[in-house]
């Protein structure tokens, strides 16, 4: 059975920030498109075996079950809750940013 891949408002706003990020500083409208999508279709993968992906190592986020998708240049965290066969995406964020802040 697959897994039904649902994203938080925070998660889509960091999605939006990226991709303005990227076509409006940077002034590359086509990598932003082509990095939007390379996250999204990423993403949309946990819909089967979402464990598969390293736990997040610190707490409290390890004992909740986070886990980390690195896609790129980004990460997605993301919580699988079994009991109704939910991914939920909670931020994406650039690897380099200081995720504890």
């Amino acid at each position: 059975m697959s897994w039904n891949v649902i994203y938080t408002e925070q998660a889509e706003r960091d999605l939006r920030d990226i991709f303005e990020y990227i076509a409006f500083n940077l002034l590359v409208l086509d990598t932003a498109k082509e990095q939007i999508r390379r996250i999204i279709n990423n993403i949309a993968e946990l819909d089967e075996m979402p464990f598969r992906h390293a736990l997040y190592k610190k707490e409290p986020w390890d004992s909740k079950g986070l886990r980390v998708l690195p896609i790129d240049n980004y990460i997605a965290f993301y919580l699988p809750i079994e009991v109704n066969k939910t991914v939920v995406i909670i931020r994406i964020m650039h690897g380099s940013r200081d995720i504890d802040v």
